[in-house]
């Protein structure tokens, strides 16, 4: 009996300790917009964090879309119940850095916990993006990705054509592919961001005034020029003949090209995993986006979509210790790579875009460094750094209204963009008020 209760009581004691321990650990929340299998990937993070020491455990915590989480986090904030981190999406940028007070910038909080950080590290495309005008980091790179062209390599042989580099290119094996019999020769996801945003990018010209926003709240929309006018008026005649075929705002249009359909898409590089479980009955690639010689010689990078995450203040000092720990973790080269390599988002630094060559990744999955390669061809330029606008989303759904419109023969490409301007521009006039 009194071994027995030795052991109880030794067992008691022992629970005491492991629950003791486990309230030690100062928690972290993170909200985030992952669901599915990459919010499962999220968790996993996470864990691996925890399990790497014995101080801070972050908790994910699943917030909805990009949209929901973003405008949570803001409810959470003014009730003085906000999460250490957020997951924002890129075109959120503007208004979390319009939330003085709101934000711990990541270079700050680095530096004031002595982590080790150091910007050049991480691939300056993608950084651009989330910097101050002096260069600083404001948050931290999560789940960057740029539109690639994704093409069926059944089709295009039986088209007897190459990948097409440029938009002249496109054209022509467009034609091609409707003479083999193809409905359509491409199609395209996130029309604003690819067709508009990134063309801008691509052909080195200005989506708005400011160096895109970077540099004043005064900004103007300048996507009405001569050569997005061009462009745009070029996409609707190919709509006409079906050489383009228009199926979504976002990425609806990826069935068309699943089934065949479509034998190229222009879209998220992030969508590599998703197309390569998908599709089943022709063999496909990965190319880089196109551009118009006739515009430009040699193309600049693209600009990124997906993510980042933004620290919040208002929470224990002792806290961001724990925060700043958790980014140099999710920076590794081991972590990146590995979430590089699952989700098809970019690697967020140099060393875990080497790390994933040295393991032979690319080689073994053809057209999985095509983003990394468009995006690290030269130093980024004012127009193809980002962009930077105030109610962006608005702006977005303004684009596709207007873009719409010509896809159905109901305006011109010049009425559609100038009435789409000129509607972006009161949304930021407004958000200017709001900001001053």
């Amino acid at each position: 009996m009194a071994r027995k209760m030795v052991r109880s009581s030794l067992g008691v004691a022992l629970a005491s300790v492991m629950a003791f321990n486990a309230q030690a650990a100062t928690q972290i929340e993170w909200w985030h917009a992952m669901g599915g299998t990459l919010g499962e990937k999220v968790n996993e993070i996470a864990a691996g964090f925890n399990a790497s020491q014995d101080d801070y455990e972050v908790k994910p915590v699943f917030k909805g879309n990009y949209t929901e989480t973003m405008t949570a986090a803001v409810a959470a904030f003014r009730a003085k119940q906000q999460p250490h981190i957020v997951q924002v999406f890129e075109v959120g940028t503007a208004s979390m850095m319009a939330a003085e007070g709101a934000v711990y910038p990541t270079w700050k909080l680095m530096e004031d916990a002595g982590e080790a950080f150091d910007p050049d590290n991480y691939l300056s495309a993608v950084t651009g993006y989330y910097t101050s005008d002096d260069g600083k980091m404001l948050s931290m790179p999560f789940n960057s990705s740029t539109p690639v062209l994704y093409y069926n390599a059944d089709a295009l042989e039986k088209a007897g054509a190459e990948p097409p580099k440029t938009w002249e290119e496109m054209g022509q094996v467009g034609q091609k592919l409707l003479d083999a019999g193809y409905k359509c020769g491409f199609t395209t996801g996130w029309q604003s961001w690819v067709q508009l945003e990134n063309f801008s990018a691509r052909h080195d010209i200005p989506f708005a005034s400011n160096n895109n926003g970077f540099s004043g709240l005064d900004t103007v929309l300048e996507f009405n020029s001569d050569k997005h006018v061009q462009h745009i008026a070029q996409l609707a005649e190919w709509q006409k003949s079906g050489i383009f075929g228009y199926g979504g705002r976002r990425s609806d249009s990826l069935p068309k090209f699943y089934s065949g359909e479509c034998a190229m898409y222009m879209g998220s590089s992030a969508s590599y995993s998703g197309v390569k479980s998908s599709v089943q009955d022709f063999e496909f690639g990965v190319a880089q986006l196109p551009y118009w010689q006739s515009m430009i010689d040699s193309p600049k990078n693209t600009i990124i979509g997906g993510a980042t995450l933004w620290t919040l203040q208002g929470r224990d000092s002792e806290d961001y210790k724990g925060v700043a720990q958790f980014f140099t973790y999710l920076s590794s080269p081991e972590v990146q790579a590995d979430w590089h390599q699952f989700t098809g988002y970019l690697p967020i630094t140099h060393a875990a875009a080497e790390l994933t060559r040295e393991q032979g990744f690319y080689a073994a999955n053809p057209g999985t460094d095509v983003a990394i390669t468009q995006m690290t061809g030269g130093e980024p330029t004012a127009n193809s750094k980002g962009l930077r606008l105030g109610n962006f989303v608005q702006i977005r759904d303004v684009i596709n209204e207007e873009l719409e419109k010509v896809w159905a023969g109901d305006a011109s490409a010049k009425d559609a963009l100038d009435e789409a301007v000129e509607r972006g521009n009161d949304l930021l006039r407004k958000f200017e008020r709001a900001n001053r």
